[in-house]
């Protein structure tokens, strides 16, 4: 394949345009980090299976019987780390609720 200069010129700065646009959103993505405060945080699914220690398909059913909030975007789903507590104050056992607390307490399940 022949590409002559201006159409390599023209491919190139297309190429920095678009590398530019995405250090852009991922300098905001990690500027949000620190502007949120721990109730404001967002989870998507695999965060909040994982620190659940449940299944996709048992969120899902949270999620459908109503019993934990949540909102999409895109087709992706994410939950508020307030809905979260509010979910395991409801359900779970204080035990379960201690245990919950102390994780993100030490930071080992949300960074």
């Amino acid at each position: 394949m022949y590409l002559d200069n201006e159409d390599f010129l023209s491919w190139m700065e297309k190429l920095s345009k678009k590398l530019a646009i995405i250090g852009s959103d991922l300098k905001a993505m990690m500027a949000t980090g620190e502007a949120f405060n721990n109730e404001d945080k967002l989870l998507d699914n695999q965060d909040l299976a994982f620190l659940l220690k449940v299944s996709y398909r048992t969120l899902q059913r949270y999620r459908d019987s109503g019993q934990l909030r949540y909102f999409s975007v895109r087709r992706k789903t994410f939950y508020r780390m307030a809905d979260v507590k509010d979910f395991i104050q409801s359900y779970a056992s204080k035990k379960e609720i201690v245990m919950f607390n102390k994780g993100i307490e030490d930071g080992k399940t949300l960074k």
